[in-house]
């Protein structure tokens, strides 16, 4: 029986391949791409003051490892603009007469904005801006080291955007969102062409005048109106069990959701083509899952992973969808704001879909 197997396990290449794939990816993922104390993240300064106090605690924080000033010159609107984006996670505002107000000891403040949708990195930015204080320091103790009476330091002021109470539920629920529509979307349709197949009906699909396009568009629709109730209930709980602000628009966020459901059930069937058996569609779906849980942002900062992670997870909708929204939910955004997470959907799922049309035109010939 071992023997036997043995021989089975063999010949069944995927789900071998799975049993190294799987481990060998969470390694990977786990030992390289998670860091919970993410650096170089984005930020932009907002200064009234160009003088030399300003740009030295600038180049202060150009030091430090946990900022990465994408500009210095930006007004309040194109900041505030930056960070509803996710283009930037800090705003350093230097207001009008700052070198002035330090000079004569009046304790000028510095403002810092951090986005503060995700918790986990507004822990570090708290931290970052205890370096960005002593980093200023040393900067002004060795601008004033000749001077007797030297000014006095300036007051930082720290201000959370978005949920300034780093509340957990604000980042995980709306999150949870894309969380179970990729898992389950992609998993139902993973097995929906391998179950004709198992269960003879393949046939009768066969010998009906269906387009494979037209196939595929009746294989997706009833999940579509299935991955509505899903989005339906969680947002309902999370409105009123965890209190999530809803700020933007349900349109909009209709809108997102079908497009995003699209694509993960074109994952799903993309994959229930390249399947021999339902087993085999449901390890290949999971697969497709632990990645997009893992490198999208969900568990961990998406700022925090390297490079390579992060251009992984771009590939991935889950990653976008994300960022999309927590973007209506929390910030309010717009169509604006939405697109340029929304298009990468559309082409994963333009992508997808054209493979599963012609993996489905092999199947029938």
């Amino acid at each position: 029986m071992a023997r036997k197997e043995f021989i089975q396990m063999r010949r069944d290449r995927l789900t071998f391949g799975m049993m190294f794939g799987i481990p060998l990816m969470q390694l990977i993922v786990f030992g390289y791409a998670i860091n919970t104390d993410p650096k170089h993240l984005p930020a932009v300064v907002v200064t009234g003051d160009t003088g030399p106090i300003p740009r030295a605690i600038i180049d202060g924080m150009r030091h430090t490892e946990y900022f990465d000033i994408r500009a210095e010159t930006v007004s309040e609107g194109d900041a505030a603009e930056m960070l509803a984006d996710g283009d930037a996670m800090f705003v350093i505002s230097f207001p009008p007469n700052f070198s002035r107000d330090l000079m004569r000891n009046e304790h000028p403040q510095l403002l810092v904005q951090a986005d503060a949708t995700d918790p986990v990195a507004v822990g570090n930015a708290v931290g970052a801006a205890a370096v960005i204080q002593q980093s200023a320091t040393r900067e002004l103790q060795g601008a004033f080291a000749a001077v007797v009476n030297p000014p006095t330091l300036v007051d930082y002021r720290l201000h959370l955007m978005y949920n300034p109470e780093r509340r957990s539920q604000l980042n995980i629920v709306p999150a949870l969102l894309g969380l179970v529509l990729t898992m389950t979307m992609s998993n139902i349709t993973a097995m929906a062409i391998v179950r004709e197949k198992e269960r003879g009906t393949m046939e009768n699909l066969l010998s009906t005048p269906a387009r494979p396009a037209e196939v595929m568009l009746g294989k997706i629709l009833p999940y579509i109106f299935v991955g509505y109730v899903q989005a339906s209930v969680i947002l309902v709980a999370a409105k009123f069990l965890f209190d999530v602000p809803e700020l933007g628009s349900y349109t909009l966020l209709a809108g997102c959701i079908l497009l995003f459901i699209a694509a993960n059930l074109g994952m799903g069937i993309t994959l229930s083509t390249l399947a021999t058996s339902q087993l085999q569609s449901m390890q290949m779906a999971f697969f497709y899952f632990l990645p997009s849980m893992m490198l999208s942002g969900f568990f961990f900062p998406f700022r925090g992973m390297p490079v390579w992670a992060q251009t992984i997870g771009s590939l991935l909708p889950l990653s976008h969808f994300l960022r999309i929204v927590r973007g209506i939910l929390l910030k309010g955004n717009g169509w604006v704001e939405v697109w340029p997470q929304l298009w990468p959907i559309g082409i994963f799922f333009l992508v997808v879909m054209t493979i599963a049309i012609v993996r489905f035109r092999r199947t029938l010939d």
